[in-house]
């Protein structure tokens, strides 16, 4: 049985543009752009469609077209290409060990919040 191929990893610019628009869900161009805006003034229409179109062309983005103004969406939910994305990295920079991965988090500098919480997750796959 043949393989499917590897999701498209999207570069850093694209995956902010996914950070603004899976909390968005389907939206055009134009409704990126406003919610960009918010964080990034200086960010034009023109580079966010054209990004936008990058990625649709790369497969990180679907668009329906049966409107006039395009709405896209993406192509793959948050999770799933964030687990992907996590995936290649522990391959990549932690030759394998998820171990080595989380040590490292450990020792970057979390919050005494975060440490709590990870605890508290920690002891509740035990039960």
């Amino acid at each position: 049985m043949p393989t499917l191929p590897a999701p498209p990893k999207p570069t850093a610019a694209e995956l902010d543009l996914l950070q603004t628009l899976w909390p968005l869900g389907a939206a055009t161009a134009k409704q990126v752009h406003q919610a960009i805006l918010k964080e990034r003034p200086d960010v034009t229409y023109a580079t966010v469609l054209r990004l936008m179109q990058i990625m649709h062309t790369k497969g990180l983005l679907i668009r329906d077209e049966s409107e006039r103004s395009h709405v896209y969406a993406p192509a793959q939910a948050q999770d799933s290409l964030q687990t992907n994305l996590l995936k290649d990295l522990i391959q990549k920079a932690f030759s394998g060990s998820a171990k080595a991965l989380v040590m490292a988090a450990l020792r970057s500098g979390i919050s005494k919040k975060e440490r709590e919480e990870i605890e508290n997750m920690l002891k509740e796959e035990d039960k």
